[in-house]
């Protein structure tokens, strides 16, 4: 009589999407001089418009008017994108990375809709007030991103998913909650929403893109 066994399935995640978090150090304080700096310019420029659905948006020029604060932010998103970043063998390489950043100040039921970044390898968002989101996660104001691999799998079988790492989200989208002195990173390729905030106070981030 023959014996059964059970057939050994090795599983390889291929295609991977990276996306990264950080608390950065001394954020009280950077936070503290970013909301001064974000408010005044608030209160003398016009809200830009791109995928922000209502709330304020500034030119994407921060890096000449957001002071030492942001300066420090945006030297660290430099050096996390630095440390993301290999060349085709997988060695270190140094990266001259050109900069655009700006500001978003979201008050109730504004939020962003899905959208990319065109023209860059790295983009991400530093959070300076998350709107009591961090105490109470119903506020909403998630940061959302959609499954690269489409929608096909869900609208096909809708009740399955991939029993792996990721797999669960598979056809639908993941969300991140917002944290004061949080700095998330992504592929600029990857589409991405902010969802609608419904507290009351003003909910404040840095967005940013790199390129080469």
């Amino acid at each position: 009589m023959n014996e059964t066994t059970e057939l050994q399935i090795q599983g390889h995640g291929l295609f991977p999407t990276p996306v990264a978090l950080a608390e950065l150090p001394d954020s009280g304080r950077l936070n503290t001089g970013l909301r001064t700096t974000i408010e005044a310019r608030m209160a003398t420029r016009p809200s830009t418009s791109h995928s922000n659905l209502g709330g304020w948006q500034s030119s994407w020029d921060l890096a000449d008017w957001g002071g030492d604060c942001a300066s420090e932010v945006l030297e660290q998103a430099k050096s996390m994108a630095t440390r993301m970043t290999c060349d085709r063998e997988g060695q270190t390489v140094v990266v001259d990375w050109r900069m655009n950043a700006w500001a978003n100040v979201n008050g109730t039921g504004h939020g962003n809709e899905f959208h990319t970044h065109p023209g860059s390898f790295w983009s991400g968002t530093y959070y300076v007030d998350d709107g009591g989101i961090g105490e109470d996660p119903g506020l909403g104001g998630e940061f959302e991103i959609q499954d690269p691999r489409g929608v096909a799998p869900a609208m096909y079988a809708p009740r399955l998913a991939i029993n792996a790492p990721g797999g669960l989200a598979m056809g639908s989208s993941e969300t991140i909650p917002p944290k004061a002195g949080r700095i998330l990173m992504f592929p600029s390729w990857l589409s991405h929403a902010v969802r609608p905030y419904t507290g009351t106070r003003q909910r404040i981030s840095i967005a940013f893109n790199l390129s080469v």
